[in-house]
């Protein structure tokens, strides 16, 4: 949620509800709009998962089905631990870093008003749970068909208590440095976007290349094993993110209002977008890769802007982050760092992106529609407040250099502990991920694995012609995948 809604006071005074009804000071109609939107935002996670397992390859689509899951369970009990304390108490530490243990264990008085004002602390925990959970398997789809799963569980909990907290502090606590400093996020751009993009290519840095003998150096590229899941994932996505935005208001005022249509708009303008431009580059097809991951890429952008910019700002918005997103995804081949579900095209780049329209697009009048609820801003470059921009930039740098860091050496620690070992064998990795580490697949077959995958042309070897389109289909050899077959049988 914004800081725009944080400037509030705190009473220490602990109620005591056997003999003071603490609702009064509440109006429920709020908390059930915040509540219903808490429960829409629950439903991105599986979104992402089906998405994730739509764009993998078969013999790993239920080790991506089973990280959505897993990060529900994991960042619930970090977040009931310690995460909502450290993100979100009424007090800090270090001018602004991070929170105190205030709220340890669910721990303390809960019913009084929260940073966003119209809402109690276990309400808004509950709300701020949901976005940790999305962040967390945004992040971990940089391992995706070759990583361990005892060590992402691992680092998952490490990693929202030391990357995502902080930053999500420094952003949504009243007493946050970029909250203070006056950097705009209505609901995620920075702590959700941009710190999952960024650590999900990290996460990709550190484990290597998929294993292909074919692709040899380049980063191999594989075709979705099943278009259905990443239309279903979208649309549990698209439906999500109404909560994700509207709830981000902290009440349903009228601003709530403007962020749901924002977020449609914006999210229709990039699927229309990013479809466009791959019918241009790729083969003139219609792609539904393209206008799903154009509306991804949408409602990334919009995110960090929705309940501060008019209406029609979505549509650039929508448009100018597909676009972005679009070309970045070309940027792991010039890296060769293997993120091959493209999380920091669509996330790092996509927020960064959306943030930095903030800067521009935020408009004065758009905050005030939420009345009595929040506090004024002096808006973007469209109100003439030329220092936004600044402010929208360091909070991005500021972001991503501490994701980076903090996932690196996260990661390179674990990974030296023999039992933490975060890849896995090459072997295994040739069997999948579900059948080396879940035993059990997402499609009942005869087949344990595919002996030879299908690939996009372009990543197995270099075409000969200019006409040559990526997506083309190369297979292998019918002596490899007979071989392949034998040795299976025999097994």
């Amino acid at each position: 949620m914004s800081g725009s809604d944080s400037a509030i006071s705190f009473v220490d005074s602990v109620k005591n509800p056997l003999s003071t009804d603490v609702n009064v000071e509440y109006q429920l109609f709020n908390l059930v709009w915040v509540g219903m939107a808490a429960v829409l935002v629950w439903l991105v996670v599986p979104g992402v998962g089906l998405l994730y397992s739509g764009l993998s390859r078969k013999k790993h689509a239920l080790s991506l089905l089973w990280a959505s899951v897993m990060a529900v369970a994991v960042v619930s009990f970090q977040w009931f631990i310690w995460g909502y304390s450290l993100a979100f108490s009424h007090t800090t530490r270090g001018n602004g870093f991070i929170g105190t243990l205030e709220f340890f264990g669910m721990k303390g008085d809960l019913s009084r008003p929260s940073w966003t004002a119209t809402v109690p602390d276990v309400l808004f925990a509950f709300y701020q749970g949901m976005f940790a959970m999305v962040t967390g398997i945004l992040m971990v789809g940089g391992a995706c068909e070759r990583a361990r799963l005892l060590p992402m569980m691992v680092f998952l909990f490490l990693w929202v208590t030391t990357v995502y907290c902080p930053i999500a502090c420094w952003t949504w606590n009243g007493e946050g440095w970029l909250a203070r400093m006056g950097a705009l996020d209505y609901a995620g751009g920075g702590p959700v976007h941009i710190s999952s993009g960024h650590g999900a290519l990290i996460y990709a840095l550190v484990l290597g290349r998929r294993n292909d003998p074919v692709t040899k150096d380049s980063v191999p590229k594989y075709m979705p094993h099943s278009i259905t899941s990443v239309v279903l994932g979208t649309v549990f996505l698209w439906f999500g993110w109404f909560g994700f935005n509207g709830g981000s208001a902290g009440n349903a005022s009228v601003r709530a209002w403007y962020s749901c249509v924002s977020t449609n708009l914006a999210a229709s303008c990039g699927g229309l977008a990013w479809m466009f431009i791959d019918y241009f580059r790729y083969g003139r097809k219609w792609t539904t890769i393209g206008l799903c991951s154009g509306a991804i890429s949408g409602l990334v952008g919009i995110t960090p802007a929705a309940g501060f910019v008019p209406i029609w700002a979505s549509v650039i918005i929508g448009v100018v982050t597909a676009s972005a997103c679009n070309v970045a995804v070309d940027i792991k081949r010039i890296l060769k760092i293997d993120d091959g579900l493209d999380v920091y095209a669509l996330h790092g780049v996509g927020g960064a992106v959306g943030s930095v329209l903030t800067g521009l697009f935020a408009a004065d009048y758009v905050n005030a529609l939420g009345g009595s609820y929040v506090t004024t801003i002096e808006g973007g470059w469209i109100n003439k407040h030329w220092k936004q921009l600044g402010y929208q930039l360091a909070a991005i740098c500021s972001t991503v250099a501490w994701t980076c860091c903090v996932t690196t050496i996260l990661l390179l620690i674990l990974d030296r502990l023999p039992f933490l070992r975060l890849r896995l064998r090459a072997e295994e990795e040739e069997q999948g991920t579900d059948y080396a580490q879940i035993g059990e697949f997402t499609y009942e077959e005869n087949e344990m694995y595919i002996p030879e995958p299908t690939r996009y042309k372009d990543t197995t070897r270099k075409s000969s012609t200019k006409d040559d389109s990526d997506h083309q289909l190369e297979s292998g050899s019918d002596e490899h995948i007979a071989a392949a077959a034998k040795e299976a049988a025999v097994a």
